[in-house]
């Protein structure tokens, strides 16, 4: 598991950058210092990720880790980036960029560049572009030392208070191949990353490649878009990414991605998205915390290739669980927050505003599984949900793999279903009330809202299609809920089933041959 605590957290020079063709309105950043001048396109990329692929990987050269052990959770916190220093503050394009400090928890330095008219220049890491103490460690760094990340900032014409792009960022790079972004709400929650490999992988521990050059491209005055090229290096594979950021609503990303491996690996993770899942309505220890729920997604969605709507509400389960959507060329699949009620919650940390994150599939991706992994936890600070592309073919050392796709970070699905949608899944003792409870039977209550079941003639009833892997059902029943919500729909039923092993389920509403509800897929574990 992730933790999460972290990732929540000169004049001269720029005379020199002009007369090599970077004008100083072009990078706007007084102060900062940069090294010398080298080409750069994302095709070049693409050719040195290949010829280092070729070559045994060799880390990349970091500071004193005595000194970077000691900037720990409380002193990274008191060091702060300054904004007078951002790169493009002052323009061209609306967005500056901000910088990240290293520390105990991100050791490993990150080169930025800035491009502009096919060249590249390294920005310098100073220790006076940040505030921090007196008596801090980073002051013991050298010159030069890199940084641990970065972000962009709001624009610089926004009016809105929570979007001044000096308090504010919507896009943020830290750590290994991890990245976030806010959604339509204003709040960071879930990540993405470049590649995961080998999660949850019996015997084999997973890798972590990282994102060791970032290239900022100079943004054209007036663009609501920024663009940036990454080298991805790691033991197993290295590659190039480019990424196409648009703040709107939300955030809009398109990434294009050329991969090479340098080792077989046995579950290679593309446009893998990590969240959090500690308990929702679903299922909750009794007295575990005072908040009703706690995640960052209650779900996975997945629209497949063959055109089915599906709904798989999340677990935390008893032990380390693998579970495989098998698809061909599917048209999107995300991890999605769909409880927006606040009171469902209670926390002023805002999980009802926590972004959705959907996938959206370029081009032909073949055969192969949305794979999701569900780890337990007993806190909020452990990232313990991943779902990911992963192909049918076997990924093999020295093979290449390109891959693009484009990310929405918003309140929702940006493709939603015209069906009727699955709004709660609810778990409790089966049985009748007043009676006794049989062993081994537990009820299920599952809630379904859309306009197909607002349209339902008076006196008829949706039907619940059901199946499960093993077990057996009873006490079936479809009700409209009495709130006068119309289309508010909720289907009940036992599932009596022996040992504990778990159960997959499946359910949809229809009436007579329409279907009127997306599917509904559930993971239980017998308790």
């Amino acid at each position: 598991m992730i933790d999460r605590r972290m990732l929540l957290a000169s004049a001269a020079a720029t005379a020199g950058l002009a007369a090599t063709g970077f004008a100083p309105a072009a990078l706007a950043a007084q102060g900062l210092k940069f090294g010398n001048e080298a080409p750069f396109s994302f095709e070049g990329l693409v050719a040195r990720a290949e010829a280092m692929a070729k070559r045994p990987y060799k880390a990349p050269p970091a500071p004193p880790s005595e000194i970077l052990e000691r900037i720990d959770y409380d002193a990274h916190g008191k060091i702060r980036f300054k904004p007078d220093y951002a790169l493009f503050a002052d323009g061209p394009g609306q967005f500056p960029v901000t910088f990240f400090h290293l520390g105990r928890y991100f050791q490993s330095p990150v080169r930025m560049h800035v491009v502009a008219n096919g060249k590249a220049r390294e920005i310098v890491y100073d220790e006076r572009y940040f505030d921090m103490p007196a008596d801090s460690p980073a002051h013991e760094l050298p010159a030069g030392s890199g940084f641990a990340g970065f972000r962009f900032q709001e624009s610089r014409f926004g009016t809105d208070p929570k979007r001044n792009w000096r308090g504010n960022d919507w896009v943020a790079f830290l750590g290994a191949s991890y990245f976030r972004a806010i959604g339509a709400l204003y709040q960071y929650g879930l990540s993405a990353r470049g590649i995961a490999l080998d999660v949850a992988v019996a015997g084999k521990p997973e890798e972590f490649p990282a994102f060791t050059h970032v290239y900022f491209d100079t943004p054209a005055d007036g663009s609501d878009t920024v663009t940036v090229c990454c080298l991805l290096d790691g033991p197993s594979i290295c590659g190039a990414y480019r990424f196409v950021m648009q703040r709107g609503e939300g955030v809009l990303m398109d990434i294009d991605s050329t991969l090479f491996l340098r080792s077989d690996v046995t579950r290679f993770g593309l446009a893998p998205l990590t969240s959090m899942y500690w308990y929702s309505e679903t299922v909750k220890p009794t007295a575990v915390d005072w908040r009703p729920e706690i995640h960052d997604s209650d779900g996975l969605a997945l629209w497949t290739g063959a055109g089915e709507h599906i709904w798989r509400p999340l677990n935390n389960p008893p032990r380390t669980i693998a579970s495989a959507f098998q698809d061909e060329n599917p048209r999107g699949f995300g991890l999605l927050q769909r409880d927006r009620a606040f009171d469902h919650y209670l926390d002023g940390v805002f999980y009802d505003r926590r972004p959705s994150l959907w996938v959206e599939p370029k081009g032909d991706w073949g055969k192969g599984a949305v794979e999701l992994i569900e780890i337990p936890t007993d806190d909020e600070i452990h990232d313990n949900i991943v779902a990911m592309w992963v192909p049918r073919e076997p990924a093999k050392a020295g093979t290449r793999h390109d891959i693009s796709y484009r990310l929405h970070w918003l309140a929702d699905e940006p493709f939603p279903t015209a069906l009727g949608r699955c709004v709660a899944t609810r778990l409790g003792n089966g049985g009748q009330p007043g009676q006794p409870r049989p062993a081994g039977v537990r009820k299920f209550m599952l809630e379904f809202r859309g306009p197909p079941l607002a349209t339902i003639p008076f006196g008829e009833q949706p039907e619940p299609v059901l199946w499960a892997s093993r077990g057996s059902f009873s006490y079936i029943l479809t009700e409209a809920l009495p709130n006068d919500v119309p289309g508010h729909w909720r289907v009940q039923f036992d599932l009596t089933v022996e040992g504990t092993e778990p159960v997959e389920m499946r359910c949809f509403l229809k009436l007579g041959d329409q279907v009127l509800t997306e599917t509904w897929l559930y993971q239980y574990h017998p308790f």
